[in-house]
C-alpha cells in the first residue's frame, strides 16, 4: 500500500476520521523509569531498551486501547527509559475523538504510574525500604509514620502528591505520569516514512549521544563578531582557517525560472567547490537551492556551520539528515535566540537576519585567519 493512499480527515470528521498521528508519552521527571539502555560493544546500532515492569504496562496499555478501539491501528512503537513514541493509524471514522480516546489512554497509564510509585516509593524515602520497613530495626511503626511526615513537611508537600498507610508505612508517592500524551498529526507526503524511521532509530540515537556527549550537548554564550550563540556539534569548527557563505539570491532563482541558470549554477557549484578544498561554508540553509548545496556538503562529508531560527530545548537532537553528521563532528549548528515552543516556521525577517549574520560570522573570522 503507496502513502499516496492514506487520506487525511474527511470533510467533517476532523480528529475523528481515517489519518495517521505521532504519539508521545513523557515521563515529565525524566527519570529512566520505563527501560534500561543497553549498548553491546558500545556499538549504537545494537542498542536497545530492556523494559521495566512499568514499561511492559505502558506498552501492554497500548493494546488495550487497541482492543477498545479497533479503528485504530498501531504502525511502529518504541519504548525509551523515559518515554514512548507510537505513530498510529485510523482507518474509519469513529464515534470519538483521537484526543478522547488518547486522553483515556493517558488515565490508563496514570493508574500504572501511580501504582508504581505506590510499590516503590517506600524505597525512595531515605527512611524506609521495600515493604516500608524502617531501616532503623527498633523503631515502632508510630516512629515510622512521624519520620516519614517530617522528611515531606521539610522539603514541601506538592498537591499532586498520595498518602499510602499500612503495614508500618506512611508514605507520599509521586505520580509519574502528570503531563498527556503529544498528539502530532501527519498529513504532509514523506512523513509518514520519516517518522517510522525516527521512531525506530530512537535507540540507536540515544546510545550515539551518551557515546559522545560533547557533540550533542548545548552549549551557552559562543561569542562570535559581538554576538552570543548557544550552539551544538563540534566546537571546533570555529578554528578552520577559511569560512564562507551559501546565500543564494532570489534574482539568481527568478532567472533559473526563465530559462537563464548559468549564474545560479555557477554559484552552487562554487560553493562545493570550495568546501572540496577545506573551506567551511556557513549558512541557515533556507532556499530549496542552499538545502541542495547542504545536501551535497552532508553527502560528500564535510563540514559546515548551520544558522537555526530558533534555539535548543531540553533534550535536544538533530534532526535525521543532521544528526550523523553532528555525531562525527562534521557540523556546528548555532543559533543566536533561545528556543521558542510555539515556534513554527520561520518568519522573512528570520531569514534576512540569519543570512546576515552568516556574512558577519565569516567576516568576523576573517583576521583570525590571516
Amino acid at each position: 500500500m503507496t502513502e499516496d493512499q492514506w487520506q487525511w480527515q474527511e470533510p467533517g470528521t476532523a480528529w475523528r476520521g481515517v489519518g495517521i498521528y505521532h504519539i508521545t508519552l513523557t515521563v515529565p521527571s525524566r527519570q529512566p523509569l520505563l527501560g534500561t539502555l543497553v549498548i553491546p560493544d558500545n556499538d549504537p546500532s545494537q542498542a536497545r531498551v530492556e523494559r521495566t515492569a512499568l514499561g511492559n504496562a505502558v506498552v501492554d496499555e497500548l493494546y488495550v486501547m487497541c482492543k477498545h478501539y479497533p479503528a485504530i491501528r498501531i504502525f511502529q512503537f518504541c519504548l525509551m527509559p523515559d518515554h514512548l513514541h507510537a505513530v498510529i493509524r485510523v482507518t474509519r471514522v469513529m464515534d470519538t475523538s483521537i484526543r478522547s480516546v488518547m486522553r483515556g489512554y493517558w488515565q490508563g497509564v496514570k493508574k500504572l504510574g501511580r501504582a508504581y510509585t505506590l510499590a516503590v516509593s517506600p524505597e525512595l524515602n531515605s527512611g524506609t525500604t521495600t515493604q516500608g520497613r524502617s531501616t532503623d530495626q527498633g523503631r515502632s511503626t508510630n516512629q515510622e509514620k512521624t519520620t516519614t511526615q517530617e522528611k515531606t513537611t521539610d522539603q514541601g508537600q506538592p498537591t499532586t502528591q498520595e498518602r499510602t498507610t499500612g503495614q508500618g508505612s506512611d508514605v507520599w508517592a509521586f505520580p509519574v505520569f502528570t503531563e498527556r500524551p503529544f498528539i502530532r498529526p501527519l498529513s504532509r507526503r514523506g512523513q509518514l516514512q520519516t517518522m517510522m524511521h525516527y521512531v525506530r532509530m530512537n535507540p540507536q540515537r540515544l546510545a550515539t549521544k551518551r557515546l559522545m556527549p560533547g557533540f550533542f550537548r548545548v552549549q551557552k554564550g559562543i561569542e562570535i563578531g559581538g554576538r552570543s550563540f548557544d550552539g551544538v556539534g563540534n566546537v571546533a569548527l570555529l578554528h578552520a582557517e577559511h569560512y564562507d557563505v551559501v546565500h543564494v539570491r532570489s534574482v539568481w532563482v527568478k532567472a533559473a525560472e526563465h530559462g537563464d541558470n548559468q549564474t545560479l549554477r555557477d554559484y552552487m557549484n562554487s560553493r562545493v567547490l570550495k568546501a572540496r578544498k577545506g573551506v567551511v561554508m556557513v549558512s541557515p540553509f533556507i532556499s530549496p537551492q542552499e538545502k541542495q548545496v547542504m545536501q551535497v556538503l552532508l553527502n560528500e562529508q564535510h563540514p559546515f556551520i548551520l544558522l537555526a531560527d530558533n534555539g535548543f530545548r531540553d533534550y535536544y537532537k538533530p534532526s535525521d539528515t543532521l544528526f550523523d553528521a553532528c555525531a562525527a563532528g562534521r557540523v556546528l549548528i548555532l543559533s543566536p535566540w533561545p528556543y521558542d515552543a510555539g515556534k513554527r516556521h520561520i518568519s522573512r525577517a528570520d531569514c534576512v537576519a540569519l543570512n546576515n549574520m552568516a556574512e558577519a560570522f565569516c567576516k568576523a573570522m576573517e583576521p583570525a585567519n590571516k
